[in-house]
């Protein structure tokens, strides 16, 4: 079971989040193009630290926790889908509270307002 321990979080957080995505339609894997281009330049960014940190004997990961499937560079599977599994979570949760609060996102709701118009 061990060997699932990385990969069991990961599956963890995609169902925790999923009712957002079901219960509330807020639509992030319908507009999955609209994701991917959000999360490229995290994904560039993270990947190549985490592939110069492995490199350098920085990190490790353990073959016991993981799968043991090394995509090049010696980065585990795991590893790679944290980069796209973590922020999908995080968008799901987003457009939840946006969702619900009426909140656009970056102001707070004063600023979002028209000027002269009270929440």
């Amino acid at each position: 079971m061990e060997p699932l321990t990385y990969l069991g979080l990961l599956v963890g957080c995609l169902v925790v989040t999923a009712p957002l995505e079901l219960v509330l339609r807020v639509r992030v894997y319908a507009r999955w193009r609209r994701f991917l281009i959000a999360i490229v330049p995290e994904l560039t960014v993270f990947i190549a630290w985490v592939l110069y940190a492995i490199d350098q004997g920085h990190w490790d990961y353990s073959s016991v926790r993981t799968l043991d499937i090394r995509l090049p560079g010696g980065i585990p599977l795991e590893e790679a889908l944290f980069f796209l599994v973590v922020p999908l979570c995080s968008v799901l949760a987003l457009e939840a509270v946006r969702k619900v609060t009426g909140w656009d996102a970056g102001y707070p709701r004063e600023e979002a307002l028209p000027a002269g118009e009270c929440a």
